[in-house]
């Protein structure tokens, strides 16, 4: 849970070079906002590994029967 809520942080800090690339038309504001992308990105797909992983240790892990 704690990834998710790093990604929506970061979803958030771009609010202002959103308004800024889009109403302003501030080219500058366009360029964090890749970059910004780029870091979420990058952060979703630790987050799909980290599932894929645990996914797979379920698998191979047999489960107690009660």
């Amino acid at each position: 849970m704690e990834k998710i809520n790093e990604i929506k942080a970061m979803l958030d800090d771009m609010g202002k070079d959103l308004e800024k690339f889009y109403a302003k038309g501030q080219n500058s504001a366009g360029t964090r906002l890749r970059k910004a992308l780029n870091e979420v990105r990058k952060k979703c797909q630790e987050m799909r590994n980290d599932i894929q992983t645990i996914r797979q240790d379920r698998k191979t892990t047999p489960t107690p029967e009660a």
